[in-house]
Order: C-alpha cells, then sequence, then structure tokens
C-alpha cells in the first residue's frame, strides 16, 4: 500500500474565493510560483499518475504540485503586506 499527500497550488473555489485576501495570495502565488499556479485539472491529471506502475516506489511524501511556489518560501512579513492589501482592495 502507499500512501501520498499532494499539495496543489492556490485554487479558486467557493469556500477559498469566500476567504478575505486570497485573490491577493492567489495573484501573489501566481507571481512567484516560477511555473505560476497549477490548476485544479493538472493536479488531477498528476494524482492520476500515483497510480500508475511508474511511481510503485513513491510511498509517504507530500507531493507538491504548485508550480515552484513552495521553493520561494513566504513569511510573516509578506502574508502582513498581503493581508493589507487584500483589505485596501475591498
Amino acid at each position: 500500500m502507499r500512501v501520498n499527500t499532494v499539495s496543489q497550488s492556490p485554487t479558486k473555489t467557493t469556500a477559498g474565493t469566500g476567504i478575505t485576501g486570497f485573490d491577493a495570495f492567489y495573484n501573489f502565488a501566481d507571481m512567484m510560483s516560477p511555473l505560476g499556479n497549477a490548476p485544479a485539472e493538472a493536479c488531477a491529471d498528476y494524482c492520476i499518475s500515483l497510480f500508475s506502475d511508474l511511481t510503485r516506489y513513491v510511498t509517504m511524501q507530500n507531493l507538491m504540485h504548485d508550480g515552484g511556489f513552495s521553493t520561494t518560501g513566504i513569511s510573516a512579513e509578506i502574508v502582513d503586506v498581503m493581508t493589507k492589501a487584500a483589505g485596501a482592495q475591498e
């Protein structure tokens, strides 16, 4: 049995877009990610690939599907700036 998790890029969902400042974070992540935000459909394709025998030795991993955003890092200061910017937009 293989057990993995997949961390997806910020994705515009009904629930996500209801969060104050989400649009600012979404745009920030898209700009900071070397490949941009990965769309949900591409994440679904990635998940399907995990059922393949080609990934039979991948287990107990958190697999990033975020266009490289996880390698750029984010700090509390950036979150504060983005939150303030989102508040100014509303």
